[in-house]
């Protein structure tokens, strides 16, 4: 049996996937996308960072994979604590490449360049100059997940990573591509519970 046959056939096998605690250019509202510049976490982003920790306490995850950006980073940290296992470093789990808008007021940045509007994905392969389109980000995440899923034999693994990615998951479980997803708020520190199940039943479509 195969390892995509062994995953679909076990309900245990989980993805959580977190969304980082607000950092210092989330509450300025300014882009970060992957610039090293960006700021770490705030006070109130520990505690969202505390507050995804203790409820993945009891989620029996065995590995971090993080986005190897500062915020994610320190993210990542209180939940490895809390579950007592390690970290790796995973750059597929960046938020999207936004090039010469990041550092920008996001009030400045324009929909053509950002490829949304509101809440909506209005052209997925628009880009900011040296950044990365929607699908571009589309297919890195679903990738990773994809392949995490048909790896897996049942194990449960915590993803801390951005609001891009976590909106990529989203759409993708809901059957919809990059130009038909939607864009939605996604709150600091929130987590997002996948079964492994259901990404492979996704990604055989």
């Amino acid at each position: 049996m195969d390892s995509i046959s062994r995953c679909a056939r076990t309900p245990s096998g989980r993805l959580f996937i977190v969304r980082h605690g607000e950092s210092g250019w989330n509450r300025m509202d300014l882009v970060q996308g992957q610039s090293p510049a960006a700021a770490g976490l705030t006070g109130r982003g520990r505690e969202h960072a505390a507050a995804a920790a203790s409820r993945l306490a009891g989620s029996g995850a065995t590995v971090i994979l993080t986005s190897d950006l500062r915020r994610a980073r320190e993210t990542a940290l209180p939940i490895a604590a809390a579950l007592g296992v390690p970290t790796r470093l995973e750059p597929r789990l960046r938020e999207r490449n936004l090039g010469t808008a990041e550092g920008r007021p996001a009030a400045d940045v324009t929909p053509a360049e950002t490829g949304f509007a509101g809440e909506r994905v209005t052209d997925p392969d628009a880009r900011p100059a040296d950044g990365e389109s929607i699908r571009e980000l589309y297919a890195r995440v679903t990738g990773l997940l994809g392949e995490l899923a048909a790896s897996d034999t049942g194990g449960r693994i915590v993803l801390v990573t951005h609001g891009g990615p976590v909106r990529v998951a989203r759409a993708y479980l809901a059957g919809l591509d990059a130009a038909e997803m939607p864009w939605p708020p996604v709150l600091n520190g929130s987590v997002l519970e996948v079964a492994c199940a259901d990404l492979l039943r996704r990604r055989a479509v």
